[in-house]
Order: C-alpha cells, then structure tokens, then sequence
C-alpha cells in the first residue's frame, strides 16, 4: 500500500492533475503526470464502473497500488500522478498492466 503522504485524496488536485498533466495512453491505462507541484509527490486512482463489478474494480485498484508503489522512487519529487484504468484492465493480467503503466509514465513524461 502507498503511505498516507503518497496518496491523492483531494478532489480538486484530482481534476487540476487530470486537466493539467501530460497524458500517457495506453489500452488498458491512461496517466496523467503534473512534474513540479509546491507538495510532496502523490499519486491517485480513478476506476470507474465501466471497469466491471466491484470485485473487480477492487482488484484492478489493488494491482495498481502494488505496480506504483515498485515506482515511486523513479517518480520526481513534488510529482502529481493520477492513473485511470480503462475497461480492458479488468482481464489484463498484472505483467501487461506493469508493462502498460510504464510505457504511460514514460509518455507522460516520468
């Protein structure tokens, strides 16, 4: 799990992210990346229902959490990241979804 600090919880830093960030778009992910921001660097989920059940908004949640957290140190400080996950993230497996959210940081500027 990210630590407390680490994770987006404020609306209004979702939506300046998503509108202001450099977008990486992948088939199962898109990210949007802010590079210098005045806070410490953070990261946020968005998986909408057009993902599937609960259960599986849950898992595809979870699986992205584990991938960021193995990333953190890569990301530059004062970073804003918000990763969305796309309906084909629900059968992806969690090495495509590795390799998708790498290719996205990479586009998005990380």
């Amino acid at each position: 799990m990210l630590a407390r600090g680490e994770r987006m919880r404020n609306g209004e830093d979702f939506r300046h992210t998503i509108r202001r960030g450099a977008k990486g778009v992948q088939p199962t992910l898109v990210t949007h990346v802010v590079p210098k921001t005045d806070g410490s660097t953070s990261v946020g989920f968005v998986v909408s229902k057009s993902v599937g059940s609960a259960v599986d908004r849950n898992r595809v949640k979870r699986q992205l959490r584990h991938l960021m957290r193995a990333r953190m140190d890569r990301l530059p400080p004062g970073c804003r990241v918000v990763v969305r996950a796309l309906p084909g993230s629900s059968s992806a497996g969690s090495a495509t979804l590795a390799e998708h959210l790498d290719a996205a940081l990479a586009r998005g500027g990380v």
